[in-house]
C-alpha cells in the first residue's frame, strides 16, 4: 500500500501555538476552479495524491478510504458533494485531513493553497445567488481581489447524505 505524501503534519493547531488570530485563519483550496477556505483550527493534514479505496454502498459523496498512518479516514469528494461535474480522469485530488467529533474525514480538493489570516470585519454573509447547496454548507464569505472566497462550515460539509 502507497504511503501517504504528508505536506503537513500533527494535531489540528491550537488557538495559542497560532496566536490570537487563528479563528480567522483559513486553508485556502480550489473546487472546480471556485476558492474556498476550511478553518485551519479543523485541519490535521494536508496529504498529496493518494490511493482511495471505494466503499460500497457509500453516499455518492463518499469517494471511499484511505489510511492514513494506520487510521482509516473517510474520504469526502467535494465536487460530488457540492453538486459540481466529476474531476477529470487521471487527475487526482489533493486531501485535506479535517478531525469531527473524533473522527478523521478527508476533503479531495483540486488544489490546496496556503493560509490566510482573515478579518471577521471583510466576512459577508452569503450572497442570495449563491447555489443552496453551497449556502448550506457556507459560514459566509471574504471578496479575495476580483472573486470571492466560500468558508466551508466543516461540519455541515460532512453531513452526508444517506
Amino acid at each position: 500500500m502507497q504511503q501517504p505524501q504528508t505536506l503537513n503534519t500533527g494535531g489540528p493547531p491550537s488557538r495559542a501555538a497560532l496566536g490570537v488570530d487563528a479563528a480567522h485563519m483559513v486553508l485556502t483550496l480550489a473546487v472546480a476552479g471556485q476558492q474556498c477556505g476550511v478553518p485551519v483550527l479543523s485541519v490535521r493534514d494536508v496529504l498529496g495524491v493518494q490511493v482511495i479505496t471505494p466503499i460500497p454502498l457509500a453516499p455518492r459523496e463518499v469517494a471511499g478510504s484511505l489510511n492514513l498512518r494506520g487510521r482509516i479516514v473517510t474520504a469526502v469528494d467535494l465536487r460530488a458533494r457540492l453538486g459540481l461535474p466529476a474531476r477529470e480522469t487521471g487527475k487526482g485530488a489533493m486531501s485535506v485531513v479535517v478531525e469531527v467529533g473524533g473522527e478523521l474525514y478527508s476533503l479531495l480538493a483540486d488544489e490546496v493553497g496556503e493560509v490566510l489570516s482573515l478579518s471577521s470585519e471583510d466576512r459577508a454573509a452569503n450572497p442570495p445567488t449563491l447555489d443552496n447547496l453551497w449556502r448550506d454548507v457556507s459560514l459566509g464569505v471574504h471578496r479575495q481581489g476580483g472573486s470571492l472566497l466560500v468558508i466551508f462550515d466543516v461540519d455541515k460539509l460532512l453531513a452526508l447524505s444517506a
